[in-house]
């Protein structure tokens, strides 16, 4: 199966879905207590053959549930999107327990990222400069509303998310000026590959990206 249609930008559901039951018909196989110890969560065991992994997803409450590893919010009960789906159980089925490293590296440092970098570029990257332009103040006001904390070290500025117990995120704009327009990247830490693959990270990005044009058209609507 081509689990690198992600890498490109890519949305086919019914490949989507063919992997998201690859990777829980491999993950049923692994014992629940050493998953929960690998990814930084913590397993609530309801009896010898059920219980739930309880972990925040981009600072939300979420829990999923073994055996069926099918991811819901804690409070709602409501079924996480596929592409939410897929990325925990990428985390569950990658994850090592290597912590964070502190330190940055691009898509293109990633396994097989050089070969997508521009379609990368153009999805997330490309997408930001779209609804940011050299709108430096929405940019940040947008990236401190959905959860990113600044932090002082490449760019003009840039903001952490945590996405996953061991996942981090670094999103980043270099301001433009009458001559030069602004740019955007989206980072990786550098012991991602320790916590998901490739296509992962690329689900990741696109999700975050998503998560920040959205978040742009909103607070333009609330200074209308």
């Amino acid at each position: 199966m081509d689990n690198k249609f992600w890498l490109s930008g890519e949305t086919k559901p019914d490949l989507l879905a063919a992997r998201l039951a690859e990777l829980r018909q491999n993950l049923i196989t692994k014992d629940p207590d050493l998953l929960a110890d690998f990814t930084g969560t913590n397993f609530h065991r309801k009896d010898q053959a059920s219980g739930e992994f309880h972990f925040q997803l981009w600072e939300q409450e979420v829990v999923l549930a073994y055996p069926s590893l099918v991811v819901k919010e804690l409070r709602s009960g409501n079924e996480l999107p596929s592409s939410s789906q897929a990325l925990v159980l990428y985390y569950f089925s990658t994850c090592d327990g290597t912590m964070s490293s502190g330190q940055w590296i691009s898509f293109s440092e990633l396994p097989d990222g050089r070969f997508y970098n521009q379609a990368y570029q153009g999805y997330t990257g490309g997408k930001l400069a779209q609804a940011f332009k050299n709108n430096f103040d929405l940019f940040c006001s947008t990236a401190e509303s959905l959860g990113g904390k600044r932090v002082h070290l490449l760019g003009d500025a840039a903001y952490v998310y945590n996405v996953l117990p061991m996942v981090n995120l670094l999103v980043l704009t270099w301001q433009g000026d009458e001559d030069f327009d602004a740019t955007y990247q989206v980072l990786f830490d550098a012991a991602v590959t320790h916590h998901l693959p490739a296509d992962a990270g690329a689900i990741t990005a696109s999700i975050l990206t998503g998560r920040l044009v959205s978040g742009s058209e909103k607070n333009n609507e609330n200074r209308d």
